[in-house]
């Protein structure tokens, strides 16, 4: 049995600060690096991916809306047009920083208010799946595992890409599959125990407990934990020693989707 285990990062900006991602890079096997638009900027992003680098990670970018003031949390009305182009800008430019650092991007996963948007809407779906087709075919696409991702997975492998299944484990999740909005209270998990259990059940068996205490079916390939969550180095560190401890091998998206 194998699984990923990746991370948000790269998403400090400037002089400030956001994550420790330098504790967390040790315990995960794939990086989504923020590209400038919801958080992170040229420096960030290259000290990113150079880490990543040196520790062995995989990269992904990790693009969202234009919306530097709320972190790409909040919903944008664009044009599938400019979502594509949106994506082929930020793509494009942690995909130079990967050059420039002698190694290459695995895979694309859209952040906050987009992805969410992306589970709902095929125009959003298709147009996020059409850029990372343009940018590079062997490019994983990311989608949230489960019912509710059925279309993103299906408009990516329509296409011709690789989709990759992801679940969050320090998430709280609706019945109907999606995740709880951040404003509501108990969105975001923080305890690392109740994190890492919620790890080893998706690994294991395939299933997620929302909040009315029905079990979710979900197909997980890779699990995700936030950079940005209070404690993400506990909460990190947490599920990669509970998923050592079953025997199920931790490797990198690429390998797991094949």
């Amino acid at each position: 049995m194998k699984i990923d285990l990746n991370c948000d990062m790269g998403e400090s900006f400037g002089a400030y600060r956001l994550g420790l991602d330098e504790e967390i890079i040790k315990y995960i096997t794939s990086a989504n690096i923020a590209c400038g638009w919801h958080a992170g900027d040229p420096l960030v992003m290259s000290r990113t991916v150079r880490m990543a680098v040196e520790h062995g990670v995989r990269i992904g970018a990790h693009p969202g809306y234009p919306d530097l003031l709320g972190f790409g949390r909040r919903g944008m009305e664009c044009t599938p047009e400019e979502i594509r182009n949106y994506l082929i800008y930020q793509i494009g430019a942690l995909q130079a920083f990967c050059k420039a650092h002698g190694t290459k991007l695995s895979h694309v996963k859209p952040h906050g208010a987009l992805y969410l948007t992306a589970v709902e809407r095929e125009d959003v779906a298709r147009a996020i799946a059409e850029a990372i087709l343009s940018v590079d075919e062997n490019l994983i696409y990311v989608a949230l595992a489960g019912a509710k991702g059925e279309r993103m997975r299906r408009i990516g492998e329509e296409i011709g890409l690789r989709v990759a299944y992801e679940a969050f484990p320090d998430r709280a999740y609706t019945p109907e599959g999606t995740l709880v909005s951040r404003r509501e209270p108990g969105a975001v998990i923080k305890d690392p125990e109740v994190v890492a259990e919620r790890a080893l059940k998706i690994a294991k068996e395939g299933k997620v407990i929302a909040v009315d205490g029905t079990e979710i079916p979900l197909r997980v390939q890779t699990l995700c934990v936030h950079g940005d969550t209070p404690g993400a180095v506990e909460l990190a560190k947490g599920i990669r020693q509970r998923l050592d401890a079953e025997g199920i091998e931790v490797r990198p998206m690429e390998e797991v989707v094949g």
